[in-house]
């Protein structure tokens, strides 16, 4: 009989050698101390590069192609100074966000002492992650690109290159909100500035040829059009989550679970829908964990 990927997942979790407190030996208690948390994924680091890049390309358009050229010396000072303050806040975010813990379960926390100090009551569940071999509070889950039990984890977000968890999530938050603002002033900035390119000559409306100009106005319009909608979307759901106490892991059974970001990576969501559908078995009681 074929034995699904979930089954067999569930199958090891079900494995008694993970339930023994012996098995997990702690890390040394300075072993987080000066060090930076940045997630080594060759794909997050590709999109976070990619993010940086996007937004240098933006603020090139902007004040090379439309504004440095303006004749109108108090629009050209007021929108450069509203988009590059925009942009500095929105890289800020991103790099707090990328470079913050977001709320990391200590590795290798469930051994005998640790549970005992929990003081269980009898009956009570406890949930044992055995990757990490700790002790998972409520509402943490294991993310596999950052292999870590993340408390209150919402999604793994490769624009990020990190989780957004407890810690990181009001970062995450700002960066998409100025990322929706800047582009949403890119694009009130691409119309007028095409408005008074047909009404002038095109040849004064710009530092660039008439066709290189066209072309990198449209590609910043795409580009700012495309993460507007994405960036307010991801905006929304992030604030909702905020305002209902929710993350993605808090999905009611039979629900279809939501997760954004999780389209571009795929083995996040596996296990996301994974551990929806019943990846509690490793749930066990004191008595089990003290045997």
């Amino acid at each position: 009989m074929m034995i699904s990927s979930v089954h067999r997942f569930r199958d090891i979790e079900r494995t008694p050698e993970y339930l023994q407190p012996e098995k997990c030996v702690p890390p040394p208690s300075h072993a987080s101390l000066g060090t930076m948390w940045f997630i080594r994924d060759g794909c997050g680091i590709a999109c976070a590069v990619v993010t940086w890049m996007l937004v240098f390309y933006a603020d090139f358009v902007v004040l090379l192609v439309m504004l440095v050229p303006s004749r109108d010396y108090v629009y050209s000072v007021i929108n450069g100074t509203l988009f590059n303050t925009l942009a500095f806040l929105a890289l800020a975010s991103h790099f707090r966000a990328m470079l913050t813990d977001p709320g990391a379960v200590p590795k290798g926390n469930a051994t005998k002492e640790f549970i005992e100090s929990l003081q269980l009551k009898p009956g009570q569940v406890v949930y044992k992650c055995p990757k990490c071999c700790s002790i998972k509070p409520d509402r943490a889950h294991h993310c596999s690109v950052c292999k870590r039990c993340i408390r209150k984890m919402d999604h793994h977000c490769p624009w990020v290159n990190n989780c957004v968890g407890e810690n990181n999530q009001k970062y995450f938050v700002l960066f998409t909100m100025y990322i929706a603002l800047i582009s949403l002033h890119a694009l009130i900035m691409v119309g007028f500035h095409f408005l008074y390119c047909f009404e002038e000559d095109w040849t004064k409306c710009s530092s660039f040829s008439p066709p290189t100009t066209v072309i990198l106005l449209i590609l910043l319009c795409f580009e700012a059009l495309l993460f507007l909608i994405f960036t307010s979307v991801m905006f929304g759901t992030q604030v909702h989550s905020i305002c209902t106490d929710e993350t993605v892991e808090l999905v009611p059974p039979g629900d279809t679970p939501t997760c954004e970001c999780c389209w571009l990576s795929p083995s996040t969501l596996r296990d996301t829908i994974a551990h929806i559908k019943g990846l509690e078995l490793t749930g066990v009681t004191e008595k089990k964990l003290q045997s």
